[in-house]
């Protein structure tokens, strides 16, 4: 099913763009997680990510930024994943599970605290 306005219809997200206090830290949150860095940087204002087809932005904001919701990415091993954030020091909510509407996911806060959530749909 497809969302249709005037326009046409609305086929993806291009890009999520998230507040960070600290851009170096955010960098070296995603780069662990082995994001493509796509411009910017740790000293930058804006930083962009390469998600497959699509971006995460991340923008030095003044304040602390309120959680919103959650992104989630799909991943083509959920436990290799984990194993990876686990490896770089961060601490996941909880191991990775077999959820009752079909993913496999685990969920990470980045350290702004916006809620991440690493899935991948399970075969049937």
């Amino acid at each position: 099913m497809t969302i249709e306005d005037t326009n046409g219809s609305i086929e993806s997200i291009s890009a999520v763009t998230l507040a960070t206090q600290s851009m170096a830290t955010s960098v070296k949150f995603y780069r662990s997680l082995g994001f493509e860095l796509a411009s910017g940087g740790s000293h930058a204002e804006f930083t962009t990510f390469r998600v497959g087809g699509q971006y995460l932005n991340i923008i030095v904001a003044a304040g602390e930024p309120a959680w919103w919701g959650r992104v989630i990415f799909w991943v083509a091993d959920v436990d290799r994943m984990y194993r990876r954030a686990l490896e770089a020091g961060w601490s996941p909510e909880a191991p990775p599970r077999d959820a009752e509407w079909g993913e496999r996911y685990f969920h990470l806060s980045d350290p702004d605290g916006h809620e991440l959530s690493f899935a991948r749909r399970l075969t049937e």
